[in-house]
């Protein structure tokens, strides 16, 4: 199970094995103290189209941990992911909330939000 002391090469070992107790904690953990930002993004990137709705939900949430973290993502690429998952069902939608909220206040970012009609 991923955790403290997995080098980048164990995480992408889990991710390449596809355990699901992994998949749904690896976009958290790589987040919250990101061994290196430019690959936790692109980590976080690769997972959110994954066909697992937990999995995408925590792989969005992670975006908004990267924001605090890091300080930095790729606008260009991750808002339109943060956008496209504000129009999934739950779960996705309710941590695409929260990711939404930590990139607008981190990062300054304006996120365009579904509207509720």
């Amino acid at each position: 199970m991923v955790g403290d002391g997995w080098t980048i090469a164990d995480i992408e070992a889990a991710v390449e094995a596809g355990e699901y107790d992994d998949l749904i904690r690896v976009p958290i953990w790589v987040s919250m103290d990101p061994p290196d930002c430019e690959w936790a993004q692109q980590l976080c990137i690769r997972l959110s189209g994954h066909s697992d709705p937990q999995v995408r939900a925590n792989t969005i949430l992670g975006f908004g941990h990267l924001a605090r973290t890091c300080g930095r993502l790729n606008e260009r690429v991750v808002r339109p992911l943060i956008e496209a998952a504000l129009r999934q069902p739950s779960p996705v939608r309710g941590q695409a909330e929260a990711a939404a909220d930590d990139v607008e206040h981190f990062l300054g970012w304006k996120v365009s939000r579904v509207s509720e009609a």
